[in-house]
């Protein structure tokens, strides 16, 4: 299977699985955070479910095989630094997620659902990550010698 198809396949089964978890559904998601209110816990089952897969991956991936099937060898992050960039990314992130209910991973499924409200997510997560991108290039750039 080539790459294409097999990420292809990978987002299908990711997608379907945040389908029938309910959290394409913002109200589901923000239910999650509302804990003095109409606290609903199974956002916390489906992240824990997801770490027991995704740890039991790990140790049977890292543990046996050399190398990736369809690349040369393993991309791992390296960097253990927490820097600005980190903290206000997540922080983006968070807010983001809190105040509408959808992370990026679920709200591309729930655009099959309700395109109209989410369409206006993904567009405006577009243009946060556009405008974020275009800051650090101007002040990352390189300095001219």
């Amino acid at each position: 299977m080539g790459k294409a198809l097999t990420a292809l396949v990978s987002g299908m089964v990711f997608g379907l699985g945040i389908a029938l978890s309910g959290m394409a559904n913002p109200a589901k998601v923000l239910n999650f955070f509302d804990v003095a209110g109409t606290w609903d816990p199974s956002l916390g089952f489906v992240m824990a479910s997801a770490l027991a897969v995704a740890l039991t991956g790990y140790r049977i991936l890292f543990g046996k095989a050399e190398r990736p099937l369809m690349e040369a060898k393993f991309y791992v992050p390296t960097s253990r630094v927490i820097d600005p960039k980190l903290l206000g990314g997540s922080v983006a992130f968070g807010v983001g997620w809190g105040i509408s209910g959808f992370c990026p991973g679920g709200a591309i499924p729930a655009l099959g659902i309700d395109p109209q409200t989410t369409g206006i997510f993904v567009i405006s997560m577009a243009g946060g990550i556009m405008t974020a991108r275009a800051i650090l290039h101007r002040t990352l750039r390189p300095a001219r010698a």
